[in-house]
């Protein structure tokens, strides 16, 4: 393994509920082995960036109910290709090149459940993006 693929997941966070067994789909084990591990490392930064993207689009979040937040995470993620791009470019930037060889050659099946389990994310945290106010 080259510097920068045992670098790359050297600094990855072990997620112990992310099971594999010799019954695992190949996207379900690249899902557990690659993607949980990534994702987790880069929770701030995907919270930063939706927070950075409710700010351009005037801040109409904060104005929602809360299933109204829960779908506006949803649709940001779905229908924003740029905020989408955004968010794929965060996690495949953390890929070895043993992975990107896997993820290029199934690419839109794993996009999809990286994007689902970006959402999740957001929306299990969604305490977190209060608007924030200066004192």
């Amino acid at each position: 393994m080259d510097n920068r693929s045992s670098h790359l997941k050297g600094i990855r966070p072990k997620i112990a509920s992310a099971k594999v067994s010799s019954e695992t789909s190949s996207d379900e084990f690249f899902q557990n082995t690659t993607l949980r591990p990534i994702i987790k490392l880069q929770n701030t930064l995907f919270l930063a960036a939706f927070k950075n993207y409710v700010r351009k689009h005037k801040e109409t979040f904060y104005e929602l109910p809360l299933e109204g937040r829960l779908s506006y995470i949803e649709k940001a993620v779905q229908k924003d290709i740029k905020f989408r791009n955004s968010l794929k470019g965060m996690i495949i930037g953390h890929f070895t090149m043993e992975e990107y060889d896997i993820y290029i050659q199934n690419s839109s099946a794993l996009n999809k459940r990286m994007m689902n389990m970006v959402i999740t994310r957001l929306k299990d945290q969604i305490q977190l993006l209060e608007k924030e106010v200066l004192v």
